[in-house]
């Protein structure tokens, strides 16, 4: 009976899903289960790892049972369909108010839920709170960091579909009410966090960016930021889905000129057709320094090949 009615008081559901994340899912599940808010459960959806995560992930839960402060941890698996379908299959799972998504390679700052879900509770209207994060290396220490003076940023759907805003999914917590209100995440789409972001503030919501660090990032060569190509194809099936609104033309723009950064070094034929789909509306400092990288990487690239030959 008591587990029960704690169960009932469930605030916040934390979904982690894992592929072949061994080497670092260990003090991401850690970092959460150490969170201090008194009403919380952990859900982990191992999405058909081949690693030795599943081993990872039931010894970490194992260790914390007598612990943690989390209310019960559930552990999924099943059989590898991205991470789209894995935070579903985490919500189909869920109990909590308020879900809080959680990347497998990152690690969870102290403090992290209670700020989140205190804001939440306070800001009705508000669908995703959001974070800063500080990355981290491959071994866990801290990178360079610019300091900021920050203020909490709040944006309408119009704002972000025109500036691409998307609040990563390490950093967010999301009203259960507005993710069910969308029908939870497209499993088709492998960028979770930038489809959801938008779906939720095209419902009516508003999307807030505290200036809070409450994410460690992992910088490391196995990263899925790392796949622009990929992100580009789903993250323009995301936006073309409100190709009629007056945003969206700014929109695209900001996803042709982010995409151009690492496509200007990768691919220079996809790099030449982001820079000519970019309307003359839309040039920005930020495109102008990809058109000067693009062309002064070229240049000394084919400097290169000429003395070689």
């Amino acid at each position: 009976m008591q587990h029960n009615l704690r169960l009932a008081e469930c605030r916040i559901s934390v979904i982690v899903p894992c592929y072949n994340y061994a080497e670092f899912v260990g003090d991401a599940l850690r970092s959460v289960l150490s969170q201090d808010h008194p009403s919380f459960e952990l859900i982990v959806v191992d999405d058909g790892s081949t690693d030795d995560s599943a081993a990872v992930i039931q010894r970490v839960i194992d260790n914390a049972r007598d612990s943690s402060k989390a209310l019960r941890t559930v552990f999924v698996r099943q059989a590898n369909q991205g991470v789209s379908a894995a935070l579903n299959a985490g919500l189909a799972v869920a109990q909590g108010e308020f879900i809080a998504s959680f990347d497998a390679d990152d690690v969870m700052v102290a403090g992290r839920l209670r700020l989140q879900a205190d804001y939440l509770a306070a800001h009705p209207e508000v669908g995703c709170v959001g974070g800063i994060a500080q990355r981290i290396d491959d071994q866990g220490a801290l990178l360079p960091k610019k300091a900021k003076n920050r203020q909490v940023k709040r944006y309408d759907f119009a704002q972000v579909l025109a500036n691409c805003i998307v609040v990563g999914g390490n950093l967010a917590m999301y009203r259960r009410e507005a993710i069910d209100r969308v029908g939870g995440y497209d499993s088709s789409i492998k960028v979770q966090d930038f489809q959801i972001t938008h779906k939720i503030a095209y419902a009516g919501y508003f999307i807030d960016v505290l200036p809070d660090i409450v994410t460690l990032y992992r910088k490391h060569a196995g990263g899925l930021s790392r796949n622009y190509e990929a992100e580009y194809r789903y993250s323009m099936q995301v936006i073309e889905a409100y190709k009629d609104h007056p945003s969206f033309e700014s929109g695209k723009a900001r996803l042709l000129i982010k995409i151009l950064g690492p496509a200007a070094i990768l691919n220079k034929r996809l790099a030449w057709s982001l820079l000519t789909q970019v309307p003359v509306r839309q040039w920005n400092r930020q495109y102008f320094k990809r058109v000067r990288h693009f062309f002064f990487k070229w240049q000394r690239a084919k400097s290169r090949h000429d003395v070689s030959c």
